[in-house]
C-alpha cells in the first residue's frame, strides 16, 4: 500500500524556518520526480517546487512566489522529501503535500503550516 506521510509543519513567526519532510512507503521515490504542494482551505492546491530524479543530480523547479525562500530536496536512501523554507511569511501559510510528479491520487495528508505573530 502506497502512502505519504507529511510533516514537520507548525506555527511559525514571520521570518522563521521550518523543514517539512514527507516520508512515502510501499514504493521507491528513486524513481519519481517529486513535486510540493500548498492549499489554502477555498482555494486550488498550488505547487510550491519540484525535484527531478536524474542520476546526475536532481533538477529542481520553483514557484516564483517562494524562489531564493524554499529548498526542495531528496534523500532516496531514507525515502524521503523535504522542503526547506526560510523567511517565511504570512501568506505562506498552507497545508502543504508531497507528491510524485506522475500521480493524481493517493494525497497524504498533509502538513499545516501557520506563519504568524
Amino acid at each position: 500500500q502506497v502512502q505519504l506521510v507529511e510533516s514537520g509543519g507548525g506555527l511559525v513567526q514571520p521570518g522563521g524556518s521550518l523543514r517539512l519532510s514527507c516520508a512515502a512507503s510501499g514504493f521507491t521515490i528513486k524513481n519519481y520526480a517529486m513535486r510540493w504542494y500548498r492549499q489554502v482551505p477555498g482555494k486550488q492546491r498550488e505547487l510550491v517546487a519540484g525535484i527531478g530524479s536524474g542520476p546526475y543530480g536532481p533538477d529542481t523547479v520553483y514557484a516564483d512566489f517562494v524562489k531564493g525562500r524554499f529548498t526542495i530536496s531528496r534523500d532516496n536512501d531514507k525515502n524521503t522529501v523535504y522542503l526547506q523554507m526560510n523567511s517565511l511569511k504570512p501568506e505562506d501559510t498552507a497545508i502543504y503535500y508531497c507528491i510524485p510528479t506522475s500521480w493524481s491520487a493517493n494525497w497524504g495528508q498533509g502538513t499545516q503550516v501557520t506563519v504568524s505573530s
